[in-house]
């Protein structure tokens, strides 16, 4: 990856954490690239290679189970009390309104950041509320944050809540893969029309 997209890919993950609320807001926009609505990255990467646990209690290894052409990759946590919840929705709405085609190439996985309290049976009721499809992962905290490293996703720990409990402060863009090499990241604000339209163009992409 260029370093002015990596440096602006971790401004993103610094500032559009997910955290109790109040601590971290999501004011980061995103830029167009390649005829992407999301940022393209000009140098890919793979998919993570770590092994996880999905939420039948199977091995998942993202690099080697994914099974669609196209994979999207977010990092979040059933406790996140606003952002995730978003990016989830919204991936969900989009994936609503593409053409059937278009829709049957498209994983979405999602990785806890907070393994202590994401159980798989956890994850799995999260998951549901959005789309029953999606696939939950879970892991040690170290194997997580080396997957999320290896995306260039930043995570900066836990945070007190006001509650008692805690947050868990870690970025929320999504990257998009086509045939297991990075694509496009979105931010966490990107718009459903602007979702929809970049599933399309990466379902376009010649293998």
């Amino acid at each position: 990856m260029s370093r002015p997209i990596a440096a602006a890919l971790l401004l993103v993950a610094l500032t559009a954490s997910c955290a109790p609320p109040g601590d971290v807001g999501v004011h980061a926009g995103h830029s167009s690239s390649g005829g992407f609505a999301g940022t393209a990255i000009q140098h890919p990467y793979p998919l993570p290679d770590q092994a996880f646990t999905d939420t039948a209690g199977r091995r998942f290894t993202p690099a080697a189970d994914a099974d669609r052409a196209i994979t999207l990759v977010f990092f979040g946590y059933t406790h996140c009390p606003d952002v995730c919840n978003v990016v989830l929705a919204n991936i969900a709405s989009a994936l609503r309104r593409v053409d059937a085609p278009v829709r049957e190439q498209v994983e979405m996985v999602f990785i806890t950041t907070d393994p202590d309290r994401d159980t798989p049976t956890v994850v799995r009721g999260y998951l549901d509320r959005f789309d029953p499809a999606y696939v939950g992962l879970t892991a040690p905290l170290p194997t997580v944050k080396a997957a999320a490293a290896s995306l260039n996703i930043a995570y900066a720990g836990t945070e007190p809540s006001t509650d008692g409990g805690y947050g868990v402060s870690h970025g929320t863009q999504v990257t998009a893969f086509r045939d297991g090499t990075a694509r496009v990241v979105w931010s966490a604000e990107m718009p459903v029309k602007d979702l929809r339209s970049d599933l399309a163009r990466l379902a376009a992409l010649p293998s």
